[in-house]
C-alpha cells in the first residue's frame, strides 16, 4: 500500500451491505486505509468485486455473505470474527432496505415486517453479537449510516422512517450505555443525498450527476474513524 497514508493500519472493520453504494465505497475506503475489512452482504459476487478492488489497492479483506435477517448468520458471523481476531474496532451499520414508498394505510404487513426486521431487529442483533469484541478493541467505534427522514415525517416514506427512527434511538441507547465504561463511541451519519440504488429507487426522475457520489461519503467516514469522536457523535454529510 506506498501509494496511500496507511492510518488505520491494523484496525479490523466490518461494513455492512458492503457489496454496493455507500456500504461498498466505505469498505473500499476503510481498506486502503490500511483496515482489514470484513465485507457483509447477500449478494456474494458484488462482494467479490469489492475485496478485488481493496487488494489492488494493496489493502486486504475478507467476504462473508450472509442474509442479515438471520440471527443465526450473525451470530456465526461474530464467533468467526472474534476467534481468529479477538476484537473488532470499527463496525459501519449501513445495510438497510427502504421499501415500498406508499400511504401509512397501504403499507403492506409483509414487506413492513422485513423492513423492520432488516433495519431494526438486525441491527440489534449485530450489536449484541458484536458488543464484547468492539469493548475488547479499547478504542471501538461503531458508526451507523441513518436519513434525514427519521426526524422529519415525509408523506409516503411511513415505513422506512419508522425503522430509521427506531435505529437511531436503538444507537443512541448503546452511545450512552458505553459512555461511562469505556473508550467504545457511537456515532450517527447521515449521507445526505447520494447516488445510490436505493436513491434511484426513490427518485428515479432525478440526475444521478446532480447527487454526491458514495465516495464523498466514504472519506468521511474513514476521517472519522482516523481522528475519533466524541460520545454521541451526528452529523449530516453535504
Amino acid at each position: 500500500m506506498t501509494d496511500y497514508a496507511t492510518p488505520l493500519d491494523g484496525r479490523i472493520a466490518l461494513v455492512t451491505g458492503a457489496s454496493r453504494g455507500i456500504g461498498a465505497a466505505t469498505a473500499f475506503a476503510l481498506g486502503r486505509a490500511g483496515a482489514h475489512v470484513v465485507l457483509t452482504a447477500r449478494t456474494a459476487g458484488g462482494l467479490e468485486e469489492v475485496e478485488e478492488r481493496i487488494h489492488a489497492a494493496g489493502g486486504s479483506a475478507t467476504i462473508a455473505p450472509l442474509d442479515l435477517i438471520d440471527g443465526d448468520s450473525i451470530g456465526r458471523l461474530a464467533a468467526a470474527v472474534g476467534e481468529r481476531w479477538g476484537r473488532l474496532d470499527i463496525m459501519v451499520l449501513n445495510a438497510a432496505m427502504l421499501g415500498s414508498l406508499t400511504p401509512v394505510p397501504a403499507i403492506d404487513a409483509k414487506e413492513f415486517s422485513r423492513v423492520m426486521t432488516l433495519n431494526v431487529t438486525a441491527q440489534q442483533a449485530l450489536i449484541a453479537a458484536f458488543d464484547s469484541l468492539l469493548r475488547k478493541s479499547g478504542n471501538g467505534q461503531l458508526i451507523g449510516l441513518t436519513s434525514s427522514v427519521a426526524g422529519a415525517p415525509r408523506p409516503f416514506w411511513g415505513a422506512y422512517e419508522a425503522s430509521k427512527a427506531a435505529f437511531e434511538a436503538l444507537l443512541a441507547a448503546y452511545g450512552e450505555e458505553q459512555r461511562n465504561l469505556g473508550k467504545l463511541r457511537v456515532a450517527l451519519i447521515d449521507p445526505g443525498a447520494t447516488r445510490t440504488k436505493m436513491r434511484e429507487h426513490a427518485f428515479p426522475g432525478e440526475d444521478p450527476a446532480t447527487v454526491k457520489a458514495p465516495d464523498v461519503v466514504a472519506e468521511r467516514i474513514v476521517a472519522l474513524a482516523q481522528a475519533g469522536f466524541e460520545p454521541g457523535h451526528r452529523e449530516r454529510i453535504g
